[in-house]
């Protein structure tokens, strides 16, 4: 035994050098432990994320419906190939209806795209400014989809007589086999 006020290594606890290995047996744990508590935290975040999206579903399926109901009807709005003489006869009984002379309607070369074709055409009328206002706003009334681009109006005989030129365009839709 040692005498009193000294110490010998013998007096330390003996259980010293076993506690250092343990520490660092313990810091592994509780660092696994730390990981472990975070992937919870990830794992319950995504499981809060599907659960709304579950509790959504049928809002979501809702909507899908709904948007597939528009889309199939603006594609009904979208000339067929053999629709296109009927959408010029259209847009030639708007001009008439106006009281508008029809100088010419020419159908110019189709334009395709990823999903659909751009069949542009050459209008040009003669009349009074308002009822060339009147037609372009039939024309925009028409059940099909019918966009008017580089319009220019140019005075005639008069200035009451004005000469339109624009290009009509319609669209139809690429279907899957073409």
């Amino acid at each position: 035994m040692a005498e009193p006020g000294k110490t010998h290594h013998s007096d330390h606890h003996p259980g010293a050098c076993a506690g250092g290995g343990s520490w660092g047996y313990l810091t592994g744990i509780q660092e696994r432990l730390i990981k472990a508590e975070g992937r919870e935290q990830t794992l319950r975040a995504d499981y809060e994320d599907k659960a709304a999206q579950a509790a959504n579903l049928d809002a979501y399926l809702r909507q899908k419906e709904e948007m597939e109901s528009t889309f199939g009807a603006l594609l009904k709005q979208l000339p067929s190939d053999t629709e296109v003489t009927g959408l010029v006869e259209d847009i030639t009984r708007t001009a008439i209806d106006n009281e508008l002379t029809i100088e010419s309607i020419d159908l110019l070369s189709e334009i395709r795209t990823e999903f659909y074709v751009e069949l542009p055409m050459q209008v040009v009328v003669e009349g009074s400014f308002h009822k060339i206002g009147s037609f372009v706003s039939g024309v925009a009334a028409l059940p099909r989809i019918v966009t008017l681009h580089d319009f220019e109006m140019k005075p005639e005989s008069s200035d009451q007589h004005l000469r339109m030129s624009i290009t009509a365009k319609t669209y139809r839709y690429l279907g899957e086999d073409e």
